[in-house]
């Protein structure tokens, strides 16, 4: 698999098949390994998958891993591969980063989907007691330290309780494997910390308020949000989607069958369906005539 220098580091990322290309964005903690069982299955077209910086096979510069530096190197490799004219599915911060992506980039953009993505500002009210529960506890200076770092435990209740089937020893492993120091650990422990809940980071609230300003308005590039049911842990619920209906421009909306909020571990074969008969409903394969 292939890895390019960006900025101070390098990207690993998949790279498969020829023509349109579908750029497939993880979230936390996982790495392209998530998309393992869908790639194969989505058909025709350039599939790639990277690894966020700081997570999976990618460089670990010292950075903060703030959201922004995340875009900042996502833009780097975007760029180092002359991608235009793209297809972006998204998975939690990787749907962000995606609708950021393509709000900055509109002319490079055919459509976009998503699953179990942060789609909007949250408030703490939204959050079910035990959800609020966690976000308090890796909020709280030492109390998330001593979670995420120094116990592990994230990735570990990622795959296990955030999915419906717990993953296999292996996958568990190649999850684990690119945080096996606390310092490694880093990114993820950043990334949890940035959910948008009562209107901080500020910065961060802001930059999601422009993308949802976006897609509200850009009804020329299909959409399609993928949804679940049946696990506590999922993100976008009934009323979220009916949100996402309400104020995101051009969407379709397939329901995908049950799964946690990992759904791409419990439905590959419906999410691989769903994106490929979307980008097939909407010409998404055909390279546009500037190709």
């Amino acid at each position: 698999m292939p890895e390019t220098p960006v900025l101070d580091s390098t990207i690993h990322y998949q790279d498969s098949g020829t023509g349109t290309a579908f750029v497939f964005l993880h979230g936390n903690p996982s790495s392209s390994h998530l998309w393992r069982d869908v790639l194969p299955r989505v058909g025709r077209g350039r599939l790639l998958a990277p690894d966020l910086i700081g997570m999976g096979r990618s460089g670990k510069p010292d950075i903060p891993y703030h959201f922004a530096d995340h875009a900042r190197y996502l833009d780097a490799w975007f760029d180092a591969l002359a991608l235009d004219r793209v297809v972006l599915i998204g998975h939690d911060w990787g749907g962000a980063l995606a609708f950021d992506w393509a709000a900055r980039h509109p002319e490079r953009v055919r459509g976009l989907a998503f699953l179990e993505s942060i789609v909007k500002p949250m408030a703490w009210e939204e959050l079910s007691p035990q959800a609020r529960k966690r976000s308090e506890t890796i909020r709280t200076p030492g109390a998330g330290e001593d979670m995420v770092l120094d116990r592990d435990l994230f990735v570990r209740q990622a795959f296990t309780g955030g999915v419906l089937t717990p993953v296999g020893d292996a996958d568990l492993r190649t999850y684990l494997a690119p945080y096996p120091t606390r310092d490694s650990r880093r990114p993820i422990l950043a990334w949890a910390r940035q959910m948008p809940l009562g209107g901080e980071p500020a910065a961060l609230v802001s930059r999601i308020e422009a993308y949802d300003r976006w897609l509200a308005a850009s009804t020329d590039v299909p959409k399609l949000l993928m949804t679940f049911e049946g696990s506590p842990t999922l993100l976008i619920g009934r009323d979220l989607a009916d949100w996402c209906r309400t104020h995101i421009a051009a969407l379709e909306t397939v329901h995908c069958g049950e799964a946690g909020h990992h759904a791409p571990e419990d439905r590959p074969d419906e999410i691989a369906a769903a994106v490929s008969a979307w980008a097939d409903r909407h010409g998404l394969r055909q390279l546009p005539p500037s190709q």
